[in-house]
């Protein structure tokens, strides 16, 4: 009898010794979730507000497309929107649901605007023009046309450099005709590097990365979208965040 409970007595203390084990643990994996939890908030919470340090690029500005609903662009103005490029067409057919209105709200908000052309390789060059054509209308005041290049979903269409970029020509002289000034193309990081577009096309690029500077096109950026997870009172959802290289000039 006294040694049996002596035996319950140990295993009832192994038994404490394993539980409290486990329970440090727990404590242990609850502190790190928490941390995680605390250090991604933080991030989320930088990539809503970082910019570009102005004193470097002091001309800054944003993208806007419908799902940012009603901007209010006084209040993008006074976050510091020097400009602002708004989605204008899809593909030969494809028209952004709130560019008519976004253009107009910012130029009476007095902040310069230009309208992107989001180009499918699903489709001919003449008919994306034509949509342009139709939908953007020449300005004086507007910012030179941007053509957004990269790959889409919707598109399986892999055409070869060669046609890509007599596509390419052939659209841009017809949207530049009707704009009266050159374009600026914008490839992103996987398209360039399959078609190397800014080897092939002389315009003025854009180029994308976030939080760092680009380096994958054939020459300098003259434009930079730094941050595509800026959050601004006016907007909803994201933005676009853009620098202009200082020495650049869009036209």
């Amino acid at each position: 009898m006294a040694t049996g409970a002596i035996r319950g007595k140990g295993s009832g203390k192994a038994a404490d010794d394993w539980r409290a084990a486990i329970a440090r643990t727990l404590r242990k994996i609850g502190g790190a979730i928490v941390l995680l939890l605390l250090a991604a908030g933080l991030a989320l919470w930088w990539a809503a507000r970082w910019t570009p340090d102005r004193a470097l690029y002091p001309i800054q500005g944003v993208t806007i497309n419908a799902g940012n609903g009603d901007v209010h662009w006084g209040s993008i103005k006074a976050a510091g929107a020097d400009f602002a490029y708004i989605m204008g067409t899809d593909g030969s057919a494809g028209v952004d649901p709130q560019f008519a209105r976004n253009m107009a709200a910012a130029r009476e908000a007095g902040v310069q605007a230009g309208a992107i052309h989001r180009y499918s390789l699903c489709q001919l060059a003449t008919d994306q023009a034509a949509n342009f054509i139709r939908h953007v209308p020449r300005r004086a005041d507007a910012l030179p046309a941007v053509v957004w290049l990269d790959y889409d979903d919707r598109c399986p269409d892999r055409p070869t450099r060669a046609l890509l970029l007599s596509e390419l020509a052939t659209f841009l002289a017809q949207i530049e005709a009707h704009m009266g000034k050159r374009s600026l193309i914008a490839p992103g990081p996987a398209f360039e590097a399959d078609y190397r577009v800014t080897q092939g096309i002389a315009r003025t690029t854009w180029l994308r990365r976030d939080f760092f500077e680009p380096d994958y096109g054939a020459h300098p950026w003259a434009m930079w979208q730094a941050n595509d997870y800026i959050r601004l009172s006016g907007a909803e959802g994201t933005v676009g965040w853009n620098a202009l290289r200082p020495q650049g000039e869009m036209r």
